[in-house]
């Protein structure tokens, strides 16, 4: 027992280094003007992509395998399961065609399924947080909801005309691109200087083996 630990121990080590050495490598590639520390870069981050793209077709099979076992079984929701594995692979059908077939094809299934099924999500959404909005204010009435509310209505009614009296003067074209070009666009780059952080953080991290995430654990 005590030998299985000590191997352990070692491979968690080996890992830790392997994984440091080729962080520093790929940060020396960037950092660093020389051939060979960027053609190791470049080589390293395309086997990365390679890899990545193998693990989103293992779960893209897994994902179909467990649907067809589903329908397979009749368990509740077989039909959406049957959906799901049709659309699926009826596009992976239409892709592995002929470029000019398969220009007209991908296309198609964009404008003709996905826009229309995103337009309508996000639709369901506006409505949704509107909803939401208004039950907040009756369980928690503070300031941010009464914000979040008078956003997503002047949002709302600056975007879609009302019955009978089409736009609201001064919310089309002042209000609502006030909000979502400057309030909103701010708010977005704040979460995604965050999100660079905490990934810059996350990264230095597992460079200096603090975090190990490759261990199993």
């Amino acid at each position: 027992m005590k030998f299985k630990g000590f191997l352990a121990a070692i491979s968690r080590s080996a890992l830790a280094a392997i994984a440091i050495a080729f962080g520093m490598l790929i940060l020396a590639g960037y950092f660093i003007a020389v051939p060979i520390l960027t053609d190791l870069r470049i080589l390293l981050l395309n086997l990365a992509v390679i890899l990545t793209g193998f693990a989103v077709l293992v779960g893209i099979t897994n994902l179909l395998l467990v649907h067809i076992k589903k329908i397979r079984r009749k368990q509740k929701g077989s039909a959406y399961s049957l959906i799901l594995v049709t659309a699926l692979v009826t596009t992976l059908l239409i892709g592995l065609l002929p470029q000019q077939m398969r220009n007209i094809g991908l296309p198609f299934i964009f404008n003709a399924v996905q826009l229309p099924v995103e337009a309508s999500l996000m639709a369901l959404l506006v409505v949704t947080l509107t909803y939401a909005s208004i039950r907040l204010l009756r369980r928690r009435l503070n300031a941010l909801s009464v914000i979040f509310l008078v956003t997503a209505l002047l949002v709302l009614f600056g975007t879609a005309s009302l019955p009978f009296l089409g736009e609201v003067p001064g919310l089309s074209g002042t209000v609502r691109p006030i909000i979502t070009q400057i309030f909103a666009t701010a708010g977005a780059r704040g979460i995604l200087l965050g999100v660079a952080l905490g990934t810059l953080t996350t990264g230095l991290r597992i460079l200096f083996g603090a975090d190990r995430p490759y261990g199993g654990k």
